[in-house]
């Protein structure tokens, strides 16, 4: 005798997410002051930034002085060169933002800070602790290296973000923004829990992509604005240096950044995420 077994319909579309989205984090969430593991957090933030300055002022201030055609006779050849310095700027945000990531996020800039506030991945106290303590860290970062080799400091501008000759403040703010936009677009997708996933490789190379942004970016800006895209970086430096044309122009790296990174979060979140068309759903279906 046998059974006739009706076979299961063939499953050809998957209705249901293979990954969860996490709850929007809480506008003032007081709670968070009585954790440790945002003051942990906090610290690490400081501490990347001060590390992250060190290295990469110390890196144009060193190539200023071999690049120096009054101490270097072949300075045209001398030094790491614009390559050299971008590679010290992106290799230290992918190394510090994979040291970072599982403590703090690995912001280590008050603009990818705003930008993931803005899409409600941070509360506000959060994001305004990260971007004091950013702001500081840059600050000490800097100090240090005015402290060991002042003479060199002084003499190649102190690392200082300035606008250079020739090009006027509109270009420099919209180099700003669009460098910005890049980085903190590319945090965006290298943290989108719908690629963690179903790309397990993601979360382990986050850092990369980021790290390249950031070396991308300062290949094209460098010439511009001596690239900003991160206001501590830029705040540090002109208050060590406290020269007026440092001053002049700070307004620029820290309105183009912010800029930059609201038009990011915007666009990942309600055009590639299709936020605006799942709100306008909810409402809908609600109605």
């Amino acid at each position: 005798m046998t059974k006739d077994v009706e076979a299961a319909p063939e499953q050809t579309e998957f209705t249901a997410k293979d990954y969860s989205d996490p709850p929007p984090t809480p506008l003032i969430d007081m709670d968070e002051l009585t954790k440790w593991s945002l003051y942990r957090a906090v610290i690490a933030e400081f501490i990347a930034t001060l590390l992250f300055l060190y290295i990469t002022v110390a890196t144009v201030i060193g190539y200023k002085h071999q690049s120096d055609p009054a101490i270097n006779a072949d300075a045209a050849c001398s030094g790491v060169g614009i390559l050299g310095i971008a590679w010290a700027f992106g290799g230290m945000i992918f190394i510090l933002v994979y040291c970072t990531a599982g403590i703090s996020g690995g912001h280590i800039n008050p603009a990818v800070t705003f930008g993931l506030f803005l899409a409600r991945k941070v509360s506000l106290i959060r994001a305004l602790l990260y971007m004091i303590a950013q702001c500081l860290g840059a600050i000490c970062g800097v100090g240090l290296i005015k402290g060991f080799q002042k003479a060199y400091y002084d003499r190649y501008g102190g690392g200082a973000n300035e606008l250079a000759d020739g090009y006027s403040k509109g270009t420099g703010l919209a180099a700003e923004i669009i460098g910005t936009f890049v980085l903190v677009y590319t945090v965006f997708s290298a943290t989108d829990p719908k690629r963690s996933a179903r790309d397990s490789h993601v979360p382990v190379l986050a850092p990369l992509p980021i790290g390249f942004a950031v070396f991308m970016v300062h290949l094209a800006t460098i010439p511009i604005t001596g690239t900003g895209i991160n206001p501590a970086r830029s705040f540090g430096a002109a208050v060590i240096y406290n020269k007026d044309k440092a001053w002049d122009d700070q307004w620029i790296f820290w309105v183009g950044p912010f800029i930059g990174a609201a038009i990011a979060a915007a666009y990942h979140q309600y055009v590639l995420r299709a936020g605006a068309v799942k709100a306008l759903g909810s409402f809908r279906s609600n109605a």
